[in-house]
């Protein structure tokens, strides 16, 4: 081993001077020393390329594939984007009276980096805005550089907290343009208009129903701010300008609609009744001239209006409507041809339908020859029956019924519309028929009675009821079909019709000087357990004047009444018809 390691020695010290004896001489060119230097910069050469090509992907990457998302992200640092809200279109009656607009307001909101003294800006809201200093004091103190105070301020109202502000050199407050709903007549016609709610939105009623025509589209306003959000003078400032909503006009006259609602009020307290509805309306063109339901929507002050109230009952609700029914029976069967108004059946005391028996409310102890016009006269519940189950036929009368579009959407511009519970011939069981021949057994909607008898004051052509009649100072056709009956049907129902209100149960509804065509329905209402309850009713009357060539037709209903329609909603349809028939300028016939 020493030996070996003596030559190792010797070989070493051997390469050592023959390399400097080389460098002496400039020859350099030992193949291993070339080998080895050749490796070491292949290796930094690698490692050159490596870190060039994590550098070119880092540079792709932040400004080719995520500039986009950079720029937006450095954009909104130094942007605040301010949505300004569009003015909602203005609702008109029919008279071009304002039932519902939008008025300039101010949005107040806060830059909390700006407020250096909460407490005291605090104090100042809490004095003009209501509320207490402490309700504020969250807004204010937030990490933010934008954060609502209050929307829909009063402008005289924004203008006192500003000039507060001022006067106490309190910062961070700033005011942006707005507008809120304001309805000039207050609550009247509520349940009809509807509300808005804060954001701007039709929640309820016309509002609701046409909330895209009458919302306009928003704007917004982008402000190039600093590091706390304040604006940048001379900054970028953008303002995309908002569009506003569409006008419309209504068919309401809002001074009939008013003495209506007025009305309505005062029969539900003075008959007892559990609520109540009426509805005045052109038969020749379906638009409503007023139209309520109890309770009535306060929508100034929502607080203090139930959901109740919102919903407009003669349309969104359904009940047995009662003897008002007798005038579609009546009238399919003279379509039919299976009798006319003076001919006569031996009507007996009672008539079995289904399981039940049926009698009449004026205590008849005999037979009775009646003819078609003096069983309307006397709304004799047996005479209805006995037609339906034994001349016309169940087929004929369900027929008829479904013609009138009972139990369909008349397609009134209101939401909540209900179709109602009736049922189609396929579903009739023995009792059906017979029942439903003087308006039990179904449950509708008084709309749909109120376009039946507007069907019967219009020659047999059915309307839609409806509100609008003008978008964008453009009028708005609705379309009209033809209905069950003819004109000759028509005429002859009328006249039967009349000769209820001047000697029949509608006497009390007679306007004098006025030809007026109606009839009057009691119609009893079904309990939780099933069966009709006594002196329970809803009682109602519907007619149309003049009878020849009618302008106007009002409904009236009283629900859960103690009261027969005859002592109860007859007055009521007098008082609301006679005020119609004034407003709208209808002159008398005598």
């Amino acid at each position: 081993m020493p030996k070996a390691s003596y030559y190792e020695a010797f070989d070493a010290r051997t390469r050592y001077h023959q390399s400097r004896m080389r460098l002496a001489s400039g020859d350099a060119s030992d193949p291993r020393d070339e080998e080895e230097f050749g490796q070491g910069l292949d290796l930094i050469r690698i490692l050159f390329v490596a870190v060039l090509a994590v550098v070119v992907a880092r540079l792709v990457w932040l400004q080719v594939i995520d500039a986009p998302n950079l720029a937006s992200q450095a954009e909104s640092n130094r942007t605040n984007v301010v949505t300004l809200r569009a003015k909602r279109g203005t609702i008109y009656d029919r008279n071009g009276n304002v039932l519902a607009m939008s008025v300039d307001c101010k949005t107040i909101y806060a830059n909390p980096k700006e407020v250096h003294d909460p407490s005291g800006v605090a104090g100042v809201l809490a004095s003009h805005l209501g509320g207490s200093a402490s309700d504020y004091l969250s807004v204010l103190t937030r990490d933010t550089t934008f954060a609502y105070v209050q929307r829909q301020v009063d402008e005289d109202v924004a203008a006192d907290v500003k000039a507060e502000l001022a006067s106490k050199e309190l910062t961070g407050i700033y005011y942006l343009e707005d507008s809120k709903r304001e309805y000039p007549y207050g609550a009247v016609a509520g349940q009809v208009l509807g509300v808005v709610g804060a954001d701007g939105q039709g929640l309820t009623g016309l509002e609701y129903y046409y909330d895209e025509t009458l919302t306009g589209t928003d704007g917004q306003m982008i402000m190039e701010t600093g590091l706390t959000g304040t604006p940048i003078a001379g900054g970028v400032n953008q303002v995309t300008d908002a569009k506003d909503g569409t006008d419309i006009v209504v068919s309401l006259d809002v001074d009939l609609q008013q003495k209506a609602e007025g009305e309505l009020e005062a029969a539900v307290e003075e008959y007892e009744a559990e609520s109540g509805s009426v509805c005045v309306m052109n038969p020749q063109t379906g638009e409503i001239y007023a139209a309520c339901s109890t309770p009535l929507a306060d929508i100034t002050d929502l607080a203090n209006t139930s959901s109740d109230a919102l919903g407009l009952k003669l349309v969104t609700n359904s009940y047995e409507p009662g003897s008002v029914f007798k005038v579609l029976t009546t009238s399919i069967g003279i379509e039919a041809g299976a009798f006319d108004q003076n001919t006569s059946y031996n009507i007996p005391v009672t008539i079995q339908v289904g399981d039940d028996t049926v009698s009449d409310d004026d205590s008849r102890s005999e037979w009775m020859y009646m003819s078609l016009r003096e069983m309307m006269r006397r709304s004799s519940n047996v005479a209805m029956a006995y037609l339906v189950q034994n001349v016309m036929g169940a087929k004929t009368f369900a027929d008829g019924v479904a013609g009138y579009g009972i139990g369909s959407k008349t397609g009134i511009d209101y939401p909540g519309e209900s179709s109602g519970i009736v049922k189609s011939y396929e579903e009739y069981d023995g009792s059906t028929a017979g029942f439903m021949s003087f308006g039990q057994s179904v449950s509708v909607p008084m709309i749909q009675i109120a376009r039946a008898y507007a069907c019967v004051a219009n020659d047999g052509t059915l309307v839609i009821p409806h509100f609008m009649i003008q978008k964008d100072g453009q009028d708005v056709s609705w379309p009209t079909s033809k209905g069950p009956i003819s004109k000759k049907t028509a005429d002859e129902e009328t006249d039967m019709m009349r000769y209820v209100m001047t000697n029949g149960t509608g006497k009390l509804g007679q306007v004098e000087g006025y030809d007026i065509a109606g009839k009057t329905g009691t119609g009893e209402q079904a309990s939780e357990e099933g069966s009709y309850e006594s002196f329970r009713y809803v009682a109602s009357l519907c007619g149309f004047a003049n009878a020849d060539d009618p302008e106007v037709l009002v409904y009236v209903g009283l629900n859960g009444v103690p009261h027969l329609a005859s002592q109860s909603a007859a007055p009521l349809f007098a008082t609301v018809m006679s005020e119609a028939l004034t407003d709208l300028s209808i002159p008398p016939t005598s």
